[in-house]
């Protein structure tokens, strides 16, 4: 299984205090082992775009079967009208 992050998402990841690097890094190396965990919910309005909450984060990604890839969108604050303001600009 593959992992990729986008600009963005690695930006972010690279200004959070260690701990909260370790809490959501550890969340997206868990996603290379099962990319669909229960904790997850599809995303409505985007073609197979995935969120998964780790505190007071959430990641967007998209799981591509066919090629074993998680590809990371996005990581931010899990406050929802930030997130997916990023999220339409990007997509």
């Amino acid at each position: 299984m593959n992992l990729d992050l986008s600009k963005r998402a690695n930006d972010f990841l690279q200004q959070l205090p260690p701990k909260q690097f370790k809490q959501v890094v550890s969340a997206i190396f868990s996603l290379l082992n099962n990319p669909k965990p229960f904790d997850t919910k599809l995303l409505a309005g985007y073609d197979k775009l995935y969120r998964k909450d780790i505190g007071e984060f959430r990641i967007i990604y998209r799981y591509f079967q066919e090629t074993e890839k998680v590809f990371i969108v996005l990581v931010g604050k899990r406050n929802d009208d930030e997130v997916y303001k990023l999220l339409r600009r990007l997509i």
